[in-house]
């Protein structure tokens, strides 16, 4: 008999886990990893799976500890042996997750991020399709060295391009800038295409808290909002512009009064390609966010920006470290880019 892959699964809650309760006003995720699994027809035939529940949240509330304490027992399980592992939650917040997974899951084993849009008495529920085809991803040698990766509707997009494009759809799921790079046939993984390098960041064993605002600018809007940021406790922040980084001339005198105590970011709302340079020059205009102190996220979107942001700041990056560690993951070539340099003294890392 040909041996299964052993999988390690770890659920974190989520749609894909949600029932009713008691009080019938609406579904929680209550479902454990084992039920999960028992409930996917078919699975135990296409690997040997082993459940860790590790949290049963919307996730929403996984916050940075939560997605270092993933990353660490995924290291572990794929240490300890396993072929691949799939990380199953709620698809919020999946893109934060999938992308923070990428960035300190540094074992070259296939990781994948999956969940569910209808919850299980849904009729059409998809959980069921995407454990077991995430679980097929997860197993396949193609997978290999090709970082994090997010499977839902039998499509594979990989964690840095991919974000939640729609609020019901099983097709909520989308790659905006490069589109899916495979998918799932008749239960067989295709990946046509893989992303270019990896991006590796260590941490120090210990993270600090380190909330980071994110502000969303518009049209004509008024610079109170940043003006209030360092005064409500956030160690950075980031600025979703428009278009290419841009922003009504009057929110740049509050963003360099900002980036002059803390961290400034600035992405693009539109959700795909890179925040200009050096293109355009009137007030408001990238070059004057760059000369105000604000640090471009290059061609990731202001969520990813956040999840980065936080992780640097957690390890008490200096500001020039978070330049050029946004820098280098913008210039990501064909070789493992480390993103945080290491700390003084050495062997200052987190032992997953």
């Amino acid at each position: 008999m040909r041996r299964l892959p052993r999988i390690a699964v770890v659920t974190l809650g989520g749609t894909i886990a949600s029932v009713a309760g008691d009080g019938g006003d609406g579904v929680l995720p209550t479902v454990t990893g084992d039920e999960l699994v028992a409930g996917v027809p078919g699975l135990r035939d296409v690997a040997d799976v082993e459940v860790t529940s590790l949290r049963q949240l919307p996730s929403g509330e996984l916050d940075t500890a939560d997605l270092v304490a993933v990353a660490a027992l995924v290291e572990r399980r794929l240490r300890d042996g396993c072929a691949g592992a799939v990380v199953v939650q709620g698809t919020d917040a999946m893109e934060e997750t999938a992308f923070a997974l990428d960035l300190l899951v540094r074992n070259p084993r296939p990781l994948v991020v999956t969940g569910a849009m209808r919850h299980p008495a849904t009729v059409g529920a998809d959980g069921g399709a995407n454990l077991l085809a995430a679980v097929a991803v997860a197993s396949a040698a193609a997978a290999h060295d090709a970082g994090c990766l997010v499977v839902m509707n039998d499509e594979i997009h990989a964690a840095r391009h991919v974000g939640k494009r729609h609020t019901q759809s099983p097709a909520a799921f989308a790659s905006p800038a490069v589109g899916p790079i495979g998918w799932v046939s008749e239960g067989q993984p295709r990946i046509a295409l893989r992303p270019l390098g990896r991006a590796a960041l260590e941490l120090p064993r210990r993270l600090s808290e380190a909330p980071v605002a994110l502000l969303a600018i518009g049209p004509a809007d008024e610079p109170a909002l940043v003006d209030a940021v360092p005064s409500l406790g956030y160690r950075g922040l980031v600025v979703e512009t428009l278009g290419g980084g841009h922003v009504p001339a009057r929110i740049v005198r509050a963003l360099a009064a900002v980036a002059r105590r803390l961290p400034v970011v600035f992405a693009s709302r539109t959700g795909a390609g890179e925040v200009l340079r050096r293109t355009y020059g009137f007030a408001g205009s990238e070059r004057d966010l760059i000369g105000a102190g604000a640090i471009p996220a290059g061609w990731l979107d202001a969520p990813k920006a956040r999840v980065l942001l936080r992780l640097l700041l957690g390890a008490d990056a200096p500001r020039d470290s978070i330049a050029r560690a946004f820098a280098r993951l913008a210039e990501l070539a064909e070789h493992p880019v480390e993103l945080l340099e290491p700390a003084a003294g050495g062997n200052s890392t987190i032992v997953v």
